[in-house]
């Protein structure tokens, strides 16, 4: 591994997945999981950074107030997206809150995979650092237009907040010319199906390479 945070026995390909907000991450990286490969959600570990009696989420409520607390007292998520995307002190003071406990549950949960190649999944790869860690970077793409539509009526959000969403991560053309493969999930999940069967493949052989490189060192 390109990162000496994870152990020395873990020398197998790990491959960084990313996209912008609602380009169909979790989608992809669920086929990949289909076919075997372990995988590593950054976003899954940060929503369980703020789940229900988590002394993160004490320290949101203390800080944000007691409004974004649901009757069963948990966290309203889409009241607090909300504040963070129109306040950028009230977004960095919550990413040096959750960042470095993710940070910590990404590498021990890298650790733990046993697939021939892991993934890692995490829709601030380029912007965290995350992307250090990894041997190849693979980019969930598609139009903004179509990136806007899906995240409204998935997250139930408006069109200008999604906007506002996207514009706060890395631009689509500057993602792009890091990644090293690309998938375009403007079509349906079949012809999504078929880039991540042949991507697989491609891992695969990618990973017996690196097994190789490594014991001839």
């Amino acid at each position: 591994m390109p990162n000496n945070l994870l152990n020395n026995k873990q020398t197998k390909l790990l491959v960084g997945l990313t996209g912008g907000i609602g380009s169909g991450k979790t989608a992809a990286s669920d086929l990949f999981a289909n076919l075997g490969i372990d995988v590593v959600d950054a976003d899954v570990l940060a929503r369980n950074a703020l789940h229900l009696n988590s002394p993160l989420l004490s320290r949101v409520f203390d800080h944000f107030g007691e409004q974004l607390k649901l009757p069963d007292g948990s966290l309203d998520r889409a009241a607090l997206r909300g504040i963070i995307f129109n306040d950028s002190t009230a977004k960095t003071w919550l990413e040096n809150l959750i960042h470095p406990w993710v940070k910590k549950c990404v590498i021990n949960a890298l650790n733990e995979t046993t697939s021939v190649y892991a993934l890692l999944s995490s829709p601030l790869l380029i912007e965290s650092g995350q992307a250090k860690l990894a041997d190849r970077l693979l980019v969930v793409d598609l139009p903004e237009a179509v990136q806007i539509s899906r995240t409204a009526s998935r997250d139930n959000n408006s069109p200008e907040l999604v906007k506002k969403i996207i514009e706060q991560q890395i631009n689509r053309s500057a993602r792009l010319s890091l990644a090293d493969d690309i998938i375009d999930n403007s079509g349906d999940l079949n012809h999504l199906k078929k880039q991540v069967n042949s991507l697989h493949t491609k891992y695969l052989e990618l990973a017996q390479l690196k097994t190789n490189q490594e014991k001839q060192q």
